[in-house]
């Protein structure tokens, strides 16, 4: 079942299509928003950025920005929510119980979400924290997402897990797991994936997270274009530049 046959939809013939959808996620437990935005074309699974929610980017501009890519049928939108306050930055909780809580949200995407895209395999979107949850998506999970876009990303998950480590840990972080990548079930749907953008400024303060990640997927044969923009690019009028260059 798609999610249009349940959607609260507010558009007319001359507004863009814009889906509010409600539902329940036996993943999470509780109930999650997010929001539909254009008639066809390519699929953009759309992160917030770090606890954010599902309305972001349309507040901030950044679906007004893309208004064009979407009434033409390039391009849809679908911006879910985070529970970053519920697991990388739930401070109250165990870290192992931090990275639990991330994986849920990982099989909220994965079997409650992604099934149910409209258009296809997703690309993966997200500026800052959110850049962190695209990328690590579309790495860790290659043959169900078609591609990444990560502006101004903080890749290394370690800094929020006070000094823990096990096995989970390893997992949800790139920049620990990728360099002893070899499977090619992984790596083969990785190079395929179009497009692998890293953007961020030069000056932004996670801009060796950036660089290193990038070339850890260059290292493995991604051709991911790491682009570093001048000054500190780490807001939302830079973000929107970045996405109308990447997409078109």
């Amino acid at each position: 079942m798609r999610w249009f046959t349940i959607t609260m939809t507010t558009s007319s013939p001359t507004e863009m299509q814009r889906d509010y959808i409600k539902e329940y996620s036996p993943s999470l437990g509780r109930d999650m928003e997010l929001l539909h935005f254009g008639h066809s074309g390519r699929p953009l699974l759309v992160f917030p950025t770090s606890q954010g929610r599902f309305y972001q980017w349309e507040d901030f501009g950044l679906v007004g920005a893309l208004a064009d890519f979407i009434d033409a049928g390039r391009v849809q939108l679908v911006c879910v929510d985070s529970v970053d306050g519920e697991s990388w930055y739930a401070k109250e909780k165990h870290p192992a119980d931090r990275v639990k809580r991330h994986l849920q949200y990982e099989a909220y995407l994965l079997n409650e979400v992604l099934p149910r895209m409209p258009g296809g395999v997703p690309v993966a979107c997200g500026a800052s924290f959110g850049a962190l949850h695209a990328v690590l998506l579309a790495v860790r999970h290659p043959t169900r997402v078609g591609g990444f876009i990560g502006l101004s990303g903080a890749y290394d998950t370690s800094r929020w897990l006070d000094g823990y480590h096990d096995d989970s840990v390893y997992y949800t972080n790139l920049v620990e797991f990728l360099p002893g990548l070899t499977d090619e079930s992984y790596l083969g749907p990785l190079r395929a994936q179009n497009p692998k953008v890293i953007a961020t400024g030069e000056q932004d303060a996670n801009v060796e997270d950036s660089v290193k990640v990038g070339r850890l997927l260059q290292d493995k044969g991604v051709q991911v274009g790491l682009d570093i923009w001048s000054g500190w690019a780490h807001d939302w009028p830079y973000w929107k530049d970045m996405m109308r260059k990447y997409l078109s």
